[in-house]
């Protein structure tokens, strides 16, 4: 084993020197920093979770002049180039058998289904003639009963309630505190739970938040070194079930992306509208 010289002592000596150096100051330094900061049981933020709850649309929005043009044309480009169907193929059956018999070159078997296909054709088309469509515009949406989930059919709608902060009513999206031993989406599905007694189903879209907003308590608020909270949003698509009869009259909306200026605070409108770009 070869013995090492006086020059690589030296450096391995100046390297002990310069980590001890390190450790002591900036190692250090950092860790009372750490040790300084505020634990998680003690921070001045309580921690809630949010439900963004959206009723999906339920019919499809009316198609712009540009949209209906290319719509026929496409239909047309389709039917140029598709082939018969079998209804198509069968009414050129029957309409040989029809030449058959003013040619006296038919049988039995060809005038017992030689208006069958016509036959059909009328039976469809009062069937068609009788159908009436669903109305676009209904009666929450001539009342403007932001309260009802039967308006803006074609339209995303979330659903916010007014909630008591200090002295002040203020809307929001529905919301709970959250509690040790769940976690923040378990707080915004027992929020759904409470808010709705169970009548509502809805969807969660995945286990993470979609958005975050922090604000500090009014002064009547803080107590036990409470500064403010920190609120994490949830998405979740409604299933099932009503909230009319859930609330108290005029303590809930169902509103679209443009009215939520309607309702909500600049700051709380912002981040809000972070998550519902498509909304």
């Amino acid at each position: 084993m070869a013995v090492p010289t006086r020059r690589a002592l030296l450096r391995v000596v100046r390297g002990c020197r310069l980590f001890k150096e390190y450790s002591a100051d900036s190692l250090g330094s950092r860790s009372l920093a750490f040790a300084a900061a505020p634990s998680s049981s003690g921070s001045p933020w309580r921690l809630w979770g949010a439900l963004c709850l959206q009723r999906t649309p339920l019919v499809s929005k009316p198609l712009t002049p540009l949209q209906e043009d290319v719509a026929a044309l496409l239909q047309q480009i389709e039917v140029e180039k598709s082939l018969y169907s079998d209804h198509e193929l069968r009414a050129l059956d029957e309409a040989q058998r029809l030449a058959r018999k003013k040619a006296d070159l038919y049988d039995d078997s060809d005038e017992q289904e030689v208006l069958l296909v016509q036959d059909l054709e009328d039976m469809w088309e009062q069937k068609y003639l009788q159908f009436e469509p669903g109305a676009r515009i209904t009666e929450a949406d001539a009342k403007n009963d932001r309260t009802s989930l039967h308006r803006k059919l074609d339209r995303n709608l979330v659903l916010l309630v007014k909630e008591k902060l200090g002295d002040q009513d203020v809307w929001v999206l529905p919301q709970a505190e959250w509690q040790p031993g769940e976690t923040l989406r378990g707080t915004a599905e027992r929020t759904l739970a409470t808010l709705s007694e169970n009548n509502m189903e809805a969807k969660f879209l995945g286990n993470a938040p979609c958005g975050h907003y922090k604000f500090k308590f009014p002064q009547s608020m803080r107590k036990d070194n409470s500064l403010g909270a920190k609120i994490f949003f949830f998405k979740a698509l409604l299933l099932t079930g009503d909230f009319a009869q859930a609330r108290k009259k005029g303590h809930h909306v169902w509103v679209s992306k443009e009215e939520l200026g309607d309702y909500l605070k600049p700051d709380y409108l912002a981040q809000v509208r972070r998550f519902l770009l498509n909304l």
